[in-house]
């Protein structure tokens, strides 16, 4: 598990860095002497994770107000990086978001917001970090979802997102090889985060409930030493949680479980977060 020593002096890009795995990666990397780059387009959390990193850890990471679906910002990111640090090393893919609810309620804005954030927008940091990585024989890293895997009533958005970055990671995998450059897809189960709190434009509510039993969710500490450890070894995917490994296996191994829990789901009108606002 451990990462030790792998992440010293290495610099760093996090997208979506402001909240949940991403902030935490962030916390963590600190701790390892990383050097970061804090990117995500709330400003002012952002300044205040930085500022809380410099407290606890001594680093000065550089905060970089970025939206990924904005031509532009990455590239931004990237470059303000390599002039402060001198390289890059590896980029973590991490901003995204949720859209939830039924399809007949759902719009064709709705699927194109999504994938806007979570397919194009991890395209846009992976083209924007490539050439960095390239020079360093560095690392990109996806932070994708066990809803990549496993497609339920209600997220059909958010699971075509998640499916298609998963086909992404399997078909550039082998192509970034040669150069050097190894990609990580890390598949997450429900991890701690703020991602059940965010509408389908987007916008963080940040007085809502959790909507999830607390024992399903698995503390984003833990989470973010495993996804640490799987990059640190160049693992070409990780699946992180528990329950992850179980709703995959089920997945690969006896689909028709997971249809019918589908069908049993769809029937009770469970699964689904806010629709469409």
């Amino acid at each position: 598990m451990s990462a030790r020593g792998h992440f010293l002096g290495k610099a760093v890009l996090i997208t979506g860095a402001s909240s949940g795995i991403g902030e935490e990666l962030a916390r963590q990397l600190a701790q390892q002497g990383a050097l970061l780059t804090l990117a995500a387009r709330r400003a002012e959390v952002l300044a205040r994770l930085g500022g809380s990193i410099r407290e606890a850890t001594g680093a000065s990471p550089l905060v970089i107000e970025c939206d990924v679906t904005r031509e532009g910002d990455v590239e931004r990111a990237v470059a303000e990086t390599v002039a402060a640090r001198g390289k890059l090393d590896i980029a973590f893919a991490n901003a995204g978001f949720g859209v939830a609810g039924t399809f007949a309620k759902l719009t064709l804005a709705d699927y194109r917001r999504q994938l806007e954030t979570n397919v194009f927008g991890v395209l846009r940091t992976l083209y924007a970090a490539l050439p960095e990585v390239t020079r360093t024989h560095g690392q990109l890293v996806i932070i994708g979802s066990v809803a990549g895997w496993v497609a339920m009533p209600g997220v059909s958005a958010y699971a075509m997102s998640k499916f298609a970055l998963r086909a992404l990671a399997n078909s550039i995998t082998p192509e970034l090889a040669p150069l050097g450059v190894a990609l990580t897809l890390i598949s997450p189960g429900f991890v701690e985060s703020n991602i059940r709190r965010v509408d389908n434009r987007g916008v963080l509510h940040a007085e809502a409930r959790e909507p999830l039993p607390g024992w399903l969710v698995v503390d984003r500490r833990k989470a973010v030493r495993h996804i640490l450890s799987a990059v640190a070894r160049r693992r070409r995917e990780a699946v992180v949680t528990g329950h992850g490994l179980i709703l995959v296996g089920l997945e690969r191994f006896a689909p028709w479980i997971m249809r019918a829990v589908g069908r049993r789901m769809a029937a009770r009108g469970r699964g689904y977060r806010r629709e469409p606002v």
